[in-house]
């Protein structure tokens, strides 16, 4: 039998730990028993722990109590640990416990905990989009790949938020006992053995912002209201009343940002807009939001989020019939909001 320890605390996601738990409680359905997952929950504290739900969940052991060697060691995430860490004791028993494991990573935020406990220094990992600042922040060494639904670096596994944790656990599962038991566990499940795109079709914003009492402010809001317009630097320069060159240097320190990229990332939030709102044809979405034609907007929308237009509105789409009258555009967001966002 594979061992499987979740490390679980106050204010745990819940869904970090019963999505993948349920993939390996489904798998042992088709599996012999010799070959069955053992799941143990692994607490920081004694007696019933609150979720971030408010749920209550019951561990098998305390950590100071619980075996270091494992199959696989799993560090859900919460919404409080990018400010609430976990105590050092419980980072310590996270080092260790890694690396008695023969694999161990974590799901959301709980890199956060990784770090924490000094495990992906040179390391590649992803996490929840909206903590990818915040953890590569505390590792400056780690390679945060902020896309990716899950990543492997050899014996570290880690997530996306959430239900993120599922496709990982799916993954597992195939790498242990080959993909048609992965699939006949996901068909089960009724999820995707592996869903299109990475994260960014599911942030409410990819356009990174400058501070509102920037000068770069101004020309962001003369983008935001004339995308279907020459948008060049030539352009934008003028508006912010400045050399190309300055312009471009004061644009990147104070968005990061080029200006291109954030034209780019502007006319994508406001087509996915378009796409969640409205059935309006790709050329004429395309055309409102500057994108030139329906075969560029394609074409970007599969570099930028790795999905196409078609299935960004059948994912997200929300309207059968009517054409919005324009797009509706994501609210100015600080940038310290991916920093300081707890999601587990």
């Amino acid at each position: 039998m594979r061992s499987l320890a979740f490390l679980i605390f106050p204010g745990v996601q819940a869904l970090d730990v019963f999505g993948p738990t349920d993939v390996f409680s489904e798998a042992n359905v088709f599996l012999p028993p010799e070959s069955h997952y053992q799941v143990r929950l692994i607490s920081t504290e004694r007696g019933a722990l609150p979720c971030s739900s408010g749920l209550r969940i019951h561990a098998d052991q305390h950590f100071s109590e619980a075996d270091q060697y494992h199959d696989l060691l799993l560090v859900p995430g919460g919404p409080g640990l990018v400010r609430r860490p976990l105590d050092d004791a419980v980072h310590d028993w996270v080092k260790r416990a890694s690396r008695g494991a023969q694999r161990f990573g974590a799901i959301c935020n709980g890199t956060l905990t990784l770090a924490r406990a000094g495990l992906l220094d040179g390391r590649s990992v992803t996490t929840h989009w909206s903590n990818a600042a915040a953890l590569a922040a505390l590792c400056p060494t780690a390679r945060v790949e902020s896309d990716r639904i899950f990543l492997q670096d050899g014996d570290l596994y880690t997530s996306a938020g959430v239900t993120a944790g599922i496709d990982l656990s799916l993954h597992l599962l195939a790498q242990d006992h080959g993909p048609e038991i992965a699939l006949r566990v996901a068909k089960r499940m009724v999820v995707f053995l592996q869903r299109a795109g990475g994260q960014s079709q599911f942030s409410p914003y990819l356009t990174p912002y400058a501070d509102a009492s920037s000068p770069i402010a101004q020309v962001q809001q003369y983008v935001l209201g004339h995308l279907a317009d020459d948008l060049s630097i030539t352009v934008l320069a003028s508006v912010a009343k400045m050399s190309m060159r300055h312009f471009s240097r004061v644009f990147a320190r104070e968005a990061r940002a080029t200006p291109a990229e954030f034209v780019e990332s502007a006319r994508i939030d406001a087509a996915r807009a378009m796409l969640e709102n409205s059935s309006a044809p790709l050329k004429t979405i395309a055309y409102r939001c500057g994108l030139r034609d329906a075969h560029h907007l394609r074409a970007v929308f599969k570099r930028r989020l790795g999905i196409t237009p078609q299935q960004y509105r059948l994912h997200f789409g929300t309207s059968d019939t009517g054409l919005a009258a324009a797009p509706v555009l994501p609210p100015p967001v600080s940038n310290d909001l991916a920093a300081t966002a707890g999601v587990g």
